[in-house]
C-alpha cells in the first residue's frame, strides 16, 4: 500500500514550520502510510489519489488540522469531524492540539483516510446546496414586504452576490443588528450592486 513519495515542497514547508511542526510530521507520516501522493497546494501539504484531492495538513493558531475535502460523505463513526463555518459544505476537518492526541488517534484517522479514498474512487459527489436552500433571515423577508422594489432589486442580483447578503445578514445574532445591516446595504441592494462592489 505504501508509496511513501514525499514532495520536496512539503519538506520546505516542515521546515519552515513555526508551530505544530511534530504534529504536521506526524500527520504526514500517516497520511502517507494510506499509500496518498504527497503534493504542495493552496502553501499546505495535500494528498491526493489518482490525482484527486484527498486531504489537507494544514495549521490554525489554536489547532492544526486533517481536512477531508469530501467530509461530509464520510460516517464519522467517532464524531470527530468538524465543519468550519456553515458555509462549507463538502469539506470537514478533524483537529488537534497535541502530537500525543494525533499518536493517540493514528488507527481512527488511517480508518478516516481510507475511507476518503473509497469515496473518492466510488465517484460520489458532495450535493451542494442550491441557492433556494440558503434561508433569507426573517428580518429581509420583512423588508421585502416593507419595500416590495427591495424584493425585485434582490431577486435581480446574481446568485452568488444574493448569498453574500444572505451570510452578511445572517451573521449576527442579534436581530437589532441584522436589521442595521440590512438598512445601511438598501441602497446598494436597490442600486443592483453586491456587498463588496
Amino acid at each position: 500500500m505504501t508509496t511513501n513519495q514525499t514532495n520536496p515542497k512539503v519538506d520546505g514547508f516542515l521546515r519552515k514550520a513555526k508551530t505544530w511542526k511534530a504534529e504536521f510530521e506526524e500527520l504526514r507520516k500517516i497520511v502517507l502510510d494510506c499509500g496518498l501522493t504527497e503534493d504542495f497546494k493552496w502553501m499546505h501539504p495535500c494528498y491526493t489519489h489518482e490525482g484527486k484531492n484527498i486531504v489537507l495538513i494544514h495549521g490554525f493558531k489554536e489547532y492544526c488540522a486533517l481536512l477531508f475535502h469530501k467530509g461530509a460523505l464520510l460516517k464519522d463513526d467517532h464524531g470527530i469531524l468538524i465543519q468550519q463555518t456553515e458555509n462549507v459544505q463538502a469539506a470537514r476537518q478533524i483537529r488537534f492540539t497535541s502530537l500525543q492526541q494525533i499518536e493517540e488517534m493514528q488507527l481512527i484517522l488511517k480508518a478516516y483516510i481510507d475511507e476518503a479514498v473509497e469515496i473518492e474512487k466510488s465517484g460520489r459527489q458532495v450535493e451542494m446546496k442550491q441557492h433556494a436552500e440558503y434561508v433569507i433571515p426573517e428580518e429581509l423577508e420583512n423588508k421585502f414586504v416593507e419595500i416590495p422594489d427591495l424584493k425585485t432589486a434582490f431577486e435581480a442580483l446574481t446568485p452568488g452576490r444574493q448569498r453574500a447578503y444572505i451570510f452578511y445578514f445572517s451573521e449576527p445574532k442579534q436581530s437589532k443588528t441584522r436589521e442595521s445591516r440590512i438598512e445601511k446595504y438598501l441602497p446598494q441592494i436597490l442600486d443592483g450592486k453586491g456587498l463588496k462592489d
